[in-house]
């Protein structure tokens, strides 16, 4: 009898734990997951304590937009709401549902000119047009530096935005829109202007703050306000920031609930009314995010919005309209196969003893994905018919460089590279040397990057040697050639951070998968 009461007793508190109801204390159903973009971080802590305070169990994840996109159509059931930078990627899922999306603030992409070069070109205190941007990256007064247009949110925002403006505007943008001839030059003279890209908006941001050489970059207002914070607290020149008047590009940043279940509903709406709360409304302008789109907002923090930095919160912003999912595609398209700005990359491949086996072959199957149109085109990193490659072997030696002019045209190459047998040392330092000596003697029409891929110690060769030959190539030509690393197997990350540091790069880990390495850094150049 004893033992019948027990089971009945032991039955009835484990019901209660899974009610959640046990001792009168809400028990964990799981974490409340929000899927949330990079720029957001800045008020994680702010939702964690409000979380926090309101029993809410919650964890937040970090992607860029369109990573996110992927993630939440891989699995959504993961999350239980997102937080993206602009809704119009909300419209281009597929199969996920989402409810209740609310813009919780502003955040418009535009130029950031360093001051005394916006003055040079009359874009001071004076209404502006894209097209006078465009004319003067035309005439070649001003280049920039940006983040990726098929990898980053906000590389894709201002490629839609300036191709919407450049088009007249219409009320909506249309494939055959995309084949007119003097809309596609535009673009092209546009891109034209492009020093640098970077594949993520916070290396933008360092890149930028890094060197003295760029004079101007297109990003979020937030970051560019963010950038001119560091730049004046550095005693440098601070940027002035264009915002066009036929229009400019937006993100609204949208809180939204995935509709999995109802379950977690009201802790969504706990959160969303939080952010949209005028303490925390307040509190992202201080952030240098917008709460309206203009007209008026007393306030507005004035340490971020500053009129001598070319912000003028009087008026109102006229947003830019976004094309159809189709439309998007085609003309994503579009800019990958004509309207970017070719590359010249240098792949410099480790071939020493030690990639023998596994490493070989991973190097090799590295290689051919990045270099077949068909299948690297699946990740939007294809080569165009613009692209100039180069590849150089190294081992003990530095061996001859492959060549192609055409980046379709790489089916001679791939069969080199897999002729290519691994031994002896590693000659890095003089693989890079070579690398950016070549680059050195091509036209600054092309954007400029070497790969340089490693799996062991450099043990020919010096960085003294390397760092007096890169100092004499950005003396001859006026511009910094990034040298970015991919460590693999026992690579000496401490060799290949002192290159980056050189040459104002970074460096990936290519560890675990070199091939999803390779692909992270081709959005780099």
């Amino acid at each position: 009898m004893r033992k019948i009461i027990v089971i009945i007793i032991v039955a009835v508190i484990i019901g209660l734990l899974c009610l959640g109801i046990y001792g009168g204390t809400l028990i964990n159903k799981g974490s409340f997951t929000i899927l949330s973009n990079n720029d957001n971080s800045v008020f994680d802590a702010e939702i964690i304590n409000f979380a926090k305070e309101n029993k809410i169990d919650v964890e937040i994840k970090h992607a860029d937009d369109l990573e996110a996109i992927d993630m939440l159509e891989s699995n959504s059931s993961l999350y239980d709401a997102v937080w993206l930078s602009n809704s119009t990627w909300l419209y281009m899922l597929d199969g996920v549902k989402t409810l209740n999306s609310k813009s919780i603030n502003i955040n418009p992409v535009v130029f950031g000119v360093k001051k005394s070069k916006a003055n040079s070109l009359g874009f001071v205190n004076k209404e502006i047009y894209n097209k006078d941007i465009v004319d003067a990256i035309k005439s070649k007064k001003l280049s920039y530096v940006m983040s990726s247009v098929p990898k980053t949110n906000t590389g894709m925002v201002a490629y839609l935005g300036f191709l919407n403006a450049l088009a007249g505007s219409p009320e909506l943008l249309t494939s055959k829109m995309l084949e007119d001839e003097k809309l596609v030059d535009n673009l092209i003279d546009l891109f034209s202007g492009v020093r640098r890209v970077s594949g993520t908006d916070d290396f933008l941001r360092q890149m930028f703050l890094n060197s003295n050489e760029y004079e101007a970059v297109i990003a979020t207002e937030s970051a560019l306000i963010e950038i001119n914070k560091e730049l004046e607290k550095s005693g440098k020149e601070t940027l002035y920031l264009l915002y066009p008047v036929d229009g400019v590009a937006i993100n609204d940043s949208p809180f939204a609930y995935i509709d999995n279940d109802q379950d977690r509903l009201d802790d969504f709406n706990k959160i969303q009314s939080f952010l949209l709360s005028k303490e925390s409304q307040k509190k992202l302008e201080g952030y240098g995010k917008r709460t309206w789109y203009g007209g008026t907002n007393a306030s507005a923090d004035s340490n971020s919005f500053r009129k001598d930095w070319g912000i003028d919160t009087t008026k109102y912003l006229i947003p830019l309209k976004y094309p159809s999912k189709d439309v998007m595609t085609e003309a994503l398209a579009l800019y990958l196969d004509e309207v970017r700005k070719p590359s010249a990359t240098v792949f410099c491949l480790d071939y020493s003893g030690s990639m023998y086996g596994n490493g070989e072959r991973d190097l090799k199957n590295a290689m051919e994905y990045i270099l077949t149109y068909e299948t690297a085109m699946k990740d939007k990193i294809q080569f165009s018919k613009k692209d100039h490659i180069y590849v150089i072997p190294f081992d003990d030696i530095v061996h001859s460089t492959l060549t192609t002019k055409n980046g379709r045209e790489t089916v001679s190459l791939i069969n080199e590279i897999n002729r290519l047998s691994p031994g002896g040392q590693t000659n890095l330092y003089g693989c890079a040397e070579k690398a950016i000596s070549i680059l050195s003697d091509v036209s600054a029409y092309y954007t400029k990057a070497v790969i340089l891929m490693t799996d062991g110690e450099a043990n020919v060769g010096s960085y003294s040697s390397l760092e007096r030959e890169y100092r004499i190539v950005v003396s001859k030509t006026n511009e910094t050639i990034p040298i970015y690393s991919i460590m693999f197997a026992s690579a000496r990350e401490s060799q290949l951070n002192d290159i980056a540091r050189l040459t104002n790069a970074k460096v990936f880990d290519g560890r675990s998968n070199l091939t999803e390495a390779f692909k992270e850094v081709r959005s780099y150049n």
